[in-house]
């Protein structure tokens, strides 16, 4: 197929007509494509794929990551390892463009690869890679290693993403009205465009919109100025117009108050997370509106089809049948992985998301005395299954899940696994009873993998943060921990008031209910997966997109 004069292949929809570039550094479309590493990624997946359903004139700009963001692996101990493998795909597409653009004062050379829509149900993706002969060989490992921890490489990714892209959809000569980044990695496509339309800072903003994820001004990516300026990310700009330009006077480049103060619109990504995003950012002028676009994930992706059929059908034995089934099938990974044997009969916990320090993965086990009383309870028996990837060089976080490995050696029935992906995490939703998640509020921004948990027929129990607030009902359709006066607490005070939160409703509430009064319990993850089906469902969010921030 021809890549110049790029139209979507397919007749998009009416009510979606706007052309939209969608920037992304990572994609999770699918478990072979392997170039992304948690929330930002799988939400980015369910986008394109609802995109897909619903016939929109968009398309995906992302990296193609040679070892992808790493492979989880274990060392003869159990413990974690970190690996890079390379990975192959024969199902991308060589466009047959290759451009250069400026890194570090020096040319470099892009090719892009194109993922079509039919092969994974996707709008069309396109993938740049640096990973070429004609490259010097620092220049090759810009695409090597998704979020790579030299600052360098990482803000070389970004120019690619940002510039590179803009380029990129130049060369297609798609002709967004609408450049979308989904976060602030691709920002440096804003001094592209700014240098295209001559210096035109109103040209820019008429088509920029920008999506924030980070609930804490802390999270947001600075760079030092200076090393910006050297590695070319402002097209040509010297550090004085800059500054000037997104009225900010500071040697650490802002790269979300850049964004903020050049898009014509924002959002955050749940309810709550938009008020703290507004109140964060509220004290420097000249920002955009910041609005709210609760995420959500792609029904038909993620569901299992056959337990809302039967629910459709008022079967509760095929339900309860079927979900017996799905965690018989789960669990034959967890004796794969650790040698343990779970029991489908078994009330059955999972924790598994990426490992960092504010979603407290270990929260059960620091009362270990409480933690072994849980584990050791034969009136109602518990089985608990962690499973996550930490960044690869977070050692706080990698030490929790080696914790965690360790402790699970005294406990038959608490495992804890590796290869964290796509498809590990559905087996995990489907072996799910209960879905624990307990980050310290307010610092889950939205927090999705509670949503695709019940679509396969777990029920949430959490912490009142991301989106959580806009779904839980307590009691009616998951379990959430009541909101403290978390703002005068130290975090010590707010981990353990949470801590005794979740083991009171776990112990008093959830077991009590599903050991004695299973049909309860069925309604509650019932009315879950009815509630989350239409109101956190990613096609509800792509329309919302185009209604709210590209209109």
């Amino acid at each position: 197929m021809s890549f110049h004069d790029f139209s979507v292949p397919y007749e998009s929809d009416a009510r979606y007509a706007q052309r939209v570039a969608y920037f992304s550094m990572e994609f999770a479309i699918h478990q072979p494509l392997k170039i992304y590493s948690g929330g930002l990624g799988f939400l980015a997946g369910s986008h394109l794929r609802s995109a897909y359903e619903l016939k929109q004139n968009l398309i995906g700009i992302g990296i193609l990551w040679k070892y992808g963001y790493y492979d989880q692996e274990r060392n003869q101990d159990q413990t974690l390892n970190v690996a890079w493998n390379e990975k192959q795909y024969s199902f991308l597409e060589d466009t047959g463009i290759k451009f250069q653009i400026t890194i570090h004062e020096h040319p470099v050379w892009v090719k892009a690869m194109y993922l079509k829509p039919e092969t994974f149900k996707s709008a069309p993706l396109f993938l740049l890679s640096t990973d070429l002969p004609e490259n010097d060989y620092v220049s090759q490992t810009i695409t090597h290693r998704l979020y790579d921890a030299n600052v360098a490489t990482k803000v070389a990714q970004f120019i690619l993403l940002g510039v590179g892209g803009a380029k990129l959809v130049d060369l297609l000569n798609f002709q967004p009205e609408r450049y979308h980044l989904n976060e602030a990695h691709g920002l440096s496509a804003a001094f592209y465009l700014y240098q295209k339309y001559n210096r035109q800072l109103s040209e820019v903003t008429k088509r920029l919109v920008f999506t924030t994820h980070t609930p804490e001004e802390a999270g947001n990516e600075k760079h030092d100025i200076y090393l910006c300026h050297k590695m070319s990310y402002f097209c040509g700009l010297t550090i004085e117009e800059v500054k000037q330009l997104y009225q900010h006077d500071s040697d650490d480049f802002n790269h979300s108050l850049a964004a903020l103060r050049f898009a014509r619109m924002a959002n955050g990504v749940s309810r709550l997370h938009g008020e703290v995003s507004r109140a964060m950012w509220a004290k420097y002028p000249g920002i955009c509106q910041i609005k709210s676009i609760t995420n959500a994930q792609n029904w038909r992706y993620w569901a299992d089809k056959q337990l809302y059929r039967f629910m459709e059908a008022g079967d509760n034995y095929g339900i309860d049948d079927r979900k017996k089934y799905l965690k018989k099938r789960a669990f034959e990974i967890v004796a794969d992985q650790t040698g343990k044997l779970f029991n489908p009969d078994v009330f059955t916990i999972v924790w598994a998301r990426r490992f960092a320090g504010y979603k407290r993965a270990g929260l059960l086990t620091r009362d270990e005395k409480r933690f072994a009383q849980l584990l050791g309870n034969s009136k109602y028996p518990v089985q608990i299954i962690w499973a996550g990837k930490p960044y690869p060089v977070d050692h706080p976080a990698i030490s929790e899940f080696n914790e965690l490995v360790h402790i699970s050696r005294q406990y038959k029935n608490m495992a804890v696994l590796i290869g964290y992906e796509l498809t590990l995490s559905k087996r995990m939703k489907q072996a799910a009873d209960c879905w624990l998640n307990n980050p310290r509020v307010p610092r889950e921004a939205s927090g999705t993998s509670g949503m695709t948990a019940c679509m396969n027929g777990s029920v949430n129990f959490s912490t009142d943060d991301g989106w959580i607030p806009e779904f839980i009902n307590h009691g009616h359709n998951g379990f959430v921990v009541p909101k403290a006066d978390y703002d005068n607490m130290y975090v010590q005070e707010q981990d353990d008031y949470d801590l005794e939160k979740l083991y009171d409703i776990l112990e008093n509430q959830i077991l009590p209910l599903y050991y004695e009064n299973y049909g309860v319990w069925r309604e509650i993850m019932k009315n879950g997966m009815r509630d989350v089906r239409y109101q956190f469902e990613s096609n509800r969010m792509a329309h919302e997109y185009y209604e709210l921030l590209y209109k």
